[in-house]
């Protein structure tokens, strides 16, 4: 059992106008929460140890929570806790079992779950969440990430949580709708890149996004894809991003996706209002410098929260 975070943060007393911070209006999740973002961690880096990187993803939620707390308050929906999902004794998919039935309780409730990792085998727990609460519905899975992660592997990890996505769609006769921004030609085999061709993904390199017309180019293709689905599983792994601004990940990437693009792809995810939900993977205090990742983390969960709001009102 995990402790429940206690946010805290610092309260602005002698302030006029408006100065709430993300700490006074997270409230936790209950049977009654409803509309609003659950903040729902995965503290687990077995996946991560399986796939022989280095560990520490665990402690993401924490410091991620610990970094949103003093965020101010810009519009962001009603924000709920619903606390962390942990892996015991090395049981995986029982911890991802677990983090699927609640984001599924969440999506069930009326509210968008975000989920904080957490190593990248968070993906397969939150799909089977989006499965569970949305059955037959046409699911977009876009990453975010310097990875394919469709490895093959005795048992699941890190690696291979979109290979597993892929043979629940085969075994539902559901069509695999994969797509993944920011693939580095560097970190991936020649196996990974055939077998993404072969599954029919679509990919954009990561020297392909250093531009904005290279982000304008990718979003027009993105637009169809984002058009003809029910709906969107956005998850973000952070080695997407340059090292310079996220050296707090396992993999650091040496060129990455600049953070400017980055959000641009979630503003128009968000835009498209489809998102049903999001996750943000791979972020490692123990290789922070100076909280920078961490802030990096929270900025991208906060303007998921914002955008969301933003699509409620209109």
């Amino acid at each position: 059992m995990s402790t429940p975070f206690v946010w805290q943060g610092r309260i602005d007393t002698e302030e006029v106008g408006d100065s709430r911070r993300w700490h006074q209006q997270v409230q936790p999740f209950t049977p009654a929460s409803s509309a609003g973002v659950a903040l729902i961690g995965f503290a687990v880096d077995e996946g991560v140890r399986r796939n022989g990187g280095r560990p520490g993803a665990a402690q993401g939620p924490e410091a991620t929570r610990k970094a949103l707390a003093n965020l101010p308050i810009l519009g962001e929906p009603a924000l709920w806790d619903a606390g962390d999902v942990v892996c015991e004794d090395g049981a995986l998919d029982t911890a991802q079992t677990a983090l699927a039935q609640r984001v599924a309780q969440a999506l069930a409730q009326g509210c968008t779950p975000l989920v904080l990792g957490g190593g990248h085998e968070v993906a397969w727990g939150t799909f089977q969440g989006v499965a569970r609460a949305r059955p037959g519905a046409r699911i977009l899975v876009l990453n975010l990430d310097a990875h394919f992660d469709l490895r093959m592997a005795h048992e699941g990890n890190s690696g291979t949580p979109f290979r597993q996505i892929q043979e629940h769609c085969a075994a539902q006769g559901l069509p695999f709708n994969y797509r993944v921004l920011g693939i580095s030609r560097y970190a991936n085999t020649r196996a990974l890149f055939d077998r993404a061709d072969a599954l029919g993904v679509r990919h954009v390199l990561d020297d392909a996004l250093q531009t904005e017309s290279g982000l304008r180019a990718a979003l027009a293709d993105l637009a169809p894809d984002l058009q003809a689905c029910d709906g969107v599983y956005l998850t973000l792994d952070t080695d997407v991003l340059p090292a310079a601004v996220a050296p707090g990940v396992s993999a650091p990437a040496p060129l990455g996706v600049p953070l400017w693009c980055v959000e641009a792809v979630v503003d128009a995810v968000a835009a498209s209002g489809k998102l049903v939900a999001a996750d943000v993977a791979e972020f490692n205090p123990a290789f922070d410098r100076d909280g920078i990742t961490a802030k990096v983390v929270a900025r991208l969960v906060a303007r998921i929260a914002r955008q969301l709001a933003l699509q409620a009102m209109r």
